[in-house]
């Protein structure tokens, strides 16, 4: 007959149990984080870009709608129509460019798909007849006209991703106004209220601070490189002079892949290892120079992230969303290095993102204009204001 009365558990296997059964919850739900973040990558992907280039414009509104010409003030609503109006504009424009030239990097690809297998074998001509065979083999039985439907896919749902981004952007714009006030109900104290303003604020201008000087330094990047293919007279110069352009926004990996694209472009083309060398040599100096030394220079102290964080983000990002998730990898990195700078328990994580192993102190850039709409503006308002919001 069973006792009725067990003997108590003792307190140190009760505090065991209780630290196994958080861990299995903790690896449980990262599953299931995972699982989302994989099923609903694509509206995920599209609301972190347009997350992004809200972040990016909503600073130019509030600029633009302070302006006055005489009595006459740009209202908000007129300033937020006008700048939905420009970033649709320059997105589509930027897709179909994208999307016209895959087309051209497609039928450019087909006219070459059978030099190409030859060109890269001959590399390996020095270690023998048969190695060369080997390698040519070993090419030719590589499905390129699937790889190429792969990406004829890929570049087709870009427009699709671009109207979704522009009408998440839209939907943003129209609730920027509130989102101070949802804060306020959400914490119900002013002052924690405006901390998370101020987060949201170093936030935004660190990234757009990156994405900035990135532009920037992957414009000059890809003209340079774009120079150089006409140099050589290449058939792919502007394709690759873009693909230069968007590849360095991914960090470490862009650069090194997009040099080695140009590099095989070459030889295929021209079949000449010293041409071949001359390009290598060119965009590596390129590289180098606007990497290395201009895009430090520029953007100076902004990021403090560390090297190690970033290539682990990219690796997990890339795994998770793929090329896309490469992209974002170091803008989310940046949110997630300021919010666990400013959490207690997770200051730990900030320290190892960091660079030099200190989380980042917040400082808000810049003090906060009154509206028309607040002749007296309270904190929670001021701090709103310096997000664009």
């Amino acid at each position: 007959m069973p006792d009725p009365h067990p003997p108590p558990i003792p307190s140190k296997d009760r505090s065991f149990a209780a630290r196994v059964q958080t861990g299995a919850l903790v690896i449980i739900a990262f599953a299931v984080v995972l699982a989302l973040l994989v099923q609903a990558q694509f509206i995920l992907i599209s609301l972190a870009v347009s997350v992004i280039l809200f972040s990016l414009t909503s600073d130019a509104i509030a600029l633009v709608a302070r302006v006055r010409f005489g009595p006459v003030k740009i209202p908000n609503w007129l300033a937020s129509s006008l700048a939905l109006l420009l970033l649709a504009t320059v997105l589509l424009s930027l897709a179909a460019v994208i999307v016209s030239q895959v087309n051209t990097v497609l039928l450019t690809a087909l006219s070459y798909s059978e030099q190409a297998p030859a060109a890269v074998a001959a590399i390996f001509s020095w270690l023998g007849k048969d190695a060369e065979e080997a390698v040519l083999s070993s090419l030719r039985a590589v499905e390129i006209s699937g790889y190429l439907r792969t990406l004829a896919a890929q570049a087709g749902t870009l427009m699709q991703a671009t109207v979704l981004v522009i009408l998440f952007v839209g939907f943003l714009f129209a609730e920027r106004v509130w989102f101070p006030v949802k804060l306020l109900n959400l914490f119900g104290n002013p002052d924690r209220a405006r901390r998370v303003e101020e987060i949201v604020s170093s936030i935004m201008h660190r990234v757009n601070r990156y994405l900035l000087v990135k532009t920037l330094v992957s414009a000059i990047t890809g003209l340079l490189v774009w120079g150089v293919a006409l140099a050589f007279g290449l058939d792919l110069a502007a394709p690759l002079g873009m693909l230069t352009f968007i590849l360095n926004f991914i960090p470490s990996l862009g650069s090194i892949v997009a040099t080695l694209l140009m590099v095989l472009v070459t030889f295929v083309q021209t079949v000449d290892v010293g041409t071949a060398l001359s390009v290598l040599a060119l965009v590596g100096v390129i590289q180098f120079i606007c990497g290395n030394i201009l895009d430090p220079m520029l953007m100076g102290r902004a990021l403090q992230l560390s090297s190690f964080g970033i290539i682990i983000s990219l690796a997990f990002w890339g795994a998770i969303w793929g090329i896309p998730g490469m992209f974002l990898s170091v803008p989310i990195m940046v949110g997630l290095m300021i919010v666990c700078a400013e959490t207690e328990a997770l200051r730990p994580i900030a320290v190892l993102l960091s660079r030099e192993g200190l989380a980042a102190p917040m400082h808000p850039e810049r003090p906060a204009a009154p509206s028309r709409a607040d002749p007296e503006p309270g904190p929670e308002t001021v701090a709103s204001r310096r997000v664009g919001l």
